[in-house]
């Protein structure tokens, strides 16, 4: 049916006013006539005082008429009679004749009524709603009545009409009492302000539904809901509720009003299911479900549907049975049962509505035109107990609220005549006249209204919602195949969270013995495996939120509670322990004195001692050839230099502190400087002396002992002046590295700046080059040992040993990069130690012969060549 078809039937139906001459607008306004151009029956009415609607889903399924545009359509036909509600509208009757009877309420009036029919669809309901306000009928008379005395409506019990029937009403503040309508939308006083109920706010009932999937541990289910703002509040509430719950929707889908097959039942693992509808819609859903023949599925029943007697045949047992469910407060009507006997063809023979009733209760006709083949009806026909849809009285529930209802208006109307003059609740303080009760007083004595009926407190409270109170039932067989609706607890909204629900699980009767829902097998489960600490739930794409793996946590982080939705970094100097369920201190790493840094420092001292060694040897030979052509001077202050070179290394080993980090790359520096500085002296003194002998060079005097000390003193000062400012400007300091490796704490000496640090390497490069370039030229210089030969090998060795330290160096993890650099000063300090003192070692202690002058200068062939 579309939006515009809707308008058409509307406007069709109510067009108020019209005039019967078309042109007598023009000439005589006085002339117009006022008439309703259709009418809309009431099932039933009775004058009084003040007149109280009452709205009825009294069938449950809609004929549309055909239009064609050649014709006024005709009303929307009504199909599918609900004798459940023909037994509230009958409940509504009783409750006024009731009042009406009494001495102590309302005493000196009468209530009057009128019942309409909605069939549950807003179209009928908006005619319903306006026929209401409207008047009764089209009489012939050629001007319109007043309005009926309308004081308040008790309608609906969909959720959707009640919010149409509210604000149809509203600027009339007529108010609105609901006995089935449990959204939660409507609640809101700004939209609502003169909707009232006696049914709990399904708020409370989506509450209820959570605790119970949480009590029977069901984690993986589906919810159906229907294409109504009950359904749709109803599951938005329930989805808010089981959000911190383990709860786990597996699907979710609309049972539509055109139904079509659902097909998510048979396919999803879900067994258990929730379902916010009417059986209005559950019809169709049962009639699709029991043809595809699926059982095992646990039920979840909202209220609107828990209790409609029309699934208690035998025939839905297998597929229903040991549904579970929140049904409304059930209450005693002492008079009901006697009451519904009185309603018969004989009594209201004019009624179609009751005729509607026999035919559906007995398969009757009512009439000669119907089919032939189905007996007519007497109207003498017996109610019985299998007619249970319209006498089903041991338990009322919905029948009990729209009793209730009726009751909260008439209290209401009392307590507005028990005003006194004076302290009125109304303005300049006066009360409402009994003769001309507005509607809008009605609505707030409403809001004040308390009153006892059958041992239960009835009032509202400031949204206008009643206490919440729900009975959980369980469909059971009955003796005779039937479902019975067996109370096995209770939930009480009005008591402290956590205590609301109280259950007999002993007197519960399971569907297929259905105690456990699960999820597919390759996913887990809150109720079937927790994430332990140390993981944490990874929720997979495609898949329902609830349905997770259980991972490790991330490299750095853990987690230390079960269920965990995420893991938690350490602090900075903290790491997890293996099993990532708690921050333990970082282990803290530096070269110290384990395997490592004794071998380094072992190699070291034997280092040092062996260049100590070689000192002695060179001073107790002082005096021989090899050491005195070799500038004695200059060979000790390598030798001491190297010592140092040696001794320095050791500095890199322990934990750094600002003075060894300082001392470190000083030391190293200035040492090995004042080592090339020596071996730059000694090279330019051997290409000296050779010069020297040539006739007119008289260098030598350039190279005195003087100024090789001033050479070796001005080359070392550079390297003091660039470590000077280096330590000024930004000087290496203990630094704890926690990104290389983010398990360990690396304590290292940070080089502080950069530029110096290179600096003070670059020009210990340059001292090796300039040494190596002079020592190469001077390499095929005459004479048995020339010592420029040693110095290019042990620059060949000193630069081969720092141009692999600098990859190295910077590729080392954490502490190897300060064994690395001391490997390369005890390497480079070795290479200069063998190849430029082990060959004279070697000639002074094991071939003294050859440690003469003449062999070193080479005459000693040409002497013995000449005798």
């Amino acid at each position: 049916m579309t939006l515009l078809s809707d308008i058409i039937l509307f406007y069709s139906f109510f067009v108020v006013p019209v005039l019967s001459d078309p042109m007598s607008s023009v000439t005589s306004p006085s002339s117009s006539l006022c008439r309703l151009q259709n009418s809309f029956q009431p099932g039933f009415e009775a004058n009084g005082d003040f007149i109280i609607g009452g709205m009825f889903p009294l069938h449950f399924n809609q004929e549309m008429p055909d239009l064609n545009n050649t014709y006024r359509p005709p009303p929307v036909k009504c199909n599918g009679f609900d004798p459940r509600a023909f037994r509230w509208a009958q409940t509504m009757k009783l409750a006024v004749e009731e009042i009406n009877q009494r001495t102590d309420l309302l005493p000196d009036h009468v209530l009057g009524y009128k019942l309409f029919d909605s069939c549950g669809y807003p179209l009928t309901g908006q005619r319903a709603a306006l026929s209401l306000l409207n008047g009764p009928s089209t009489d012939g008379s050629s001007t319109c009545t007043g309005a009926a005395p309308l004081l308040a409506v008790i309608g609906e019990s969909s959720s959707s009409l009640s919010v149409m029937l509210s604000r149809i009403l509203q600027p009339f503040k007529i108010p609105v009492i609901s006995y089935f309508s449990s959204c939660a939308c409507l609640s809101d006083k700004r939209k609502y302000p003169n909707f009232f109920r006696v049914i709990p706010n399904d708020d409370y009932q989506v509450k209820a539904i959570a605790q119970l999937l949480v009590h029977f541990n069901w984690t993986w289910v589906g919810l159906l809901l229907c294409e109504r703002d009950y359904g749709r509040f109803a599951a938005e509430g329930l989805l808010r509720e089981l959000k911190s719950t383990k709860v786990c929707v597996a699907y979710q889908e609309i049972i539509p009003l055109v139904y079509n097959q659902l097909r998510v039942m048979r396919t999803s693992s879900a067994k258990v299911v929730v379902v916010f509808s009417a059986e209005v819609e559950m019809i169709p859903l049962l009639r699709d479900y029991m043809k595809q023949n699926i059982t095992g599925i646990q039920w979840i029943a909202s209220e609107a549907w828990v209790t409609a007697s029309v699934f208690t045949g035998s025939k839905y047992y297998p597929y229903l049975g040991g549904t579970i469910g929140l049904g409304i407060r059930k209450g005693h009507i002492p008079r009901l049962s006697d009451y519904l006997l009185t309603v018969n063809p004989q009594v209201y023979p004019n009624n179609p509505l009751v005729k509607e009733l026999w035919e559906t209760l007995y398969g009757c006709r009512s009439s000669l035109s119907s089919s032939s083949h189905v007996p007519l009806c007497t109207g003498q026909e017996p109610l019985l107990e299998q007619h249970s849809a319209f006498m089903n009285t041991s338990s009322p529930r919905v029948t009990y609220n729209v009793y209730k209802a009726v009751y909260a208006i008439a209290h209401s109307l009392h307590n507005l005549f028990l005003c006194q003059p004076g302290p009125g609740p109304f303005k300049n303080n006066t009360c409402a006249q009994r003769n001309n009760v507005q509607p809008w007083q009605l609505q707030h004595s409403l809001q004040e209204v308390a009153f006892k009926i059958s041992g239960e407190v009835v009032d509202f409270d400031q949204r206008g919602d009643s206490i919440p109170y729900y009975d959980i039932i369980n469909w059971q067989r009955g003796v005779d195949g039937s479902i019975e609706f067996v109370n096995v607890g209770l939930f009480d909204g009005s008591k402290p969270t956590g205590k609301e629900l109280v259950i007999q699980e002993d007197r519960i009767v399971w569907a297929g013995h259905q105690r456990e829902a699960s999820c597919s097998h390759d996913l887990l489960l809150p109720d079937l495996v927790i994430c332990l600490p140390g993981t944490r739930k990874a929720i997979r794409k495609e898949v329902p939120v609830c349905c997770f793996d259980c991972i490790p946590c991330d490299t750095g982080k853990i987690s230390n509670e079960t269920d965990s939705v995420d893991c938690t970094f350490c602090p900075e100097d903290f790491w997890p322990n293996p099993n990532r369920t708690v921050c333990i201190p970082k282990k803290v790493e530096y070269l110290a004195y384990d395997s490592l840094g004794i071998a380094l420092m072992v190699t070291s001292v034997v280092g040092a001692c062996a260049t100590i060694a070689t000192f002695a040897v060179f001073f107790y030979h002082r005096n021989t050839a090899i050491v005195r052509v070799n500038n004695a001077e200059l060979s000790f202050f390598i030798l001491l230099s190297l010592v140092l070179c040696f001794l320095c290394s050791l500095v890199f080993i322990g934990e750094p502190t600002t003075w060894s980090c300082m001392l470190r790359h000083t030391a190293f520096s200035i040492t090995f400087s004042l080592c090339f500085s020596c071996i730059l002296g000694k090279t330019l003194v051997v290409l000296a002396a050779f010069t020297a002998t040539r006739p007119g060079h008289n260098i030598m005097k350039w190279l005195g002992p003087k100024q090789q000390r001033t050479i070796i003193f001005s080359c070392t000062l550079v390297q003091v002046v660039i470590c000077t400012a280096w330590l000024i400007d930004a000087p290496p300091a203990p630094f704890r590295n926690t990104e290389y490796e983010h398990s360990k704490i690396i304590l290292e000496c940070s080089v502080g700046s950069s530029v110096g640090f290179w600096c003070v390497l670059g020009y210990i490069g340059l001292q090796a080059c300039l040494s190596f370039i002079l020592a190469f030229l001077a390499r095929k210089l005459p004479g048995n040992f020339n010592e420029a030969k040693f110095i290019t090998f042990s620059m060949l060795i000193f630069c081969a040993v720092w141009l692999a330290f600098i990859p190295a160096y910077v590729s080392s993890p954490g502490n190897y990069s300060d064994a690395v650099e001391s490997f390369a000063i005890l390497a480079s300090s070795f290479g200069l130690l063998f190849c430029m003192f082990a060959p004279k070692c070697y000639i002074i202690l094991l071939k003294p012969e050859r440690n003469t002058k003449q062999h070193l200068m080479g005459k000693e062939n040409k002497s013995h060549a000449v005798s």
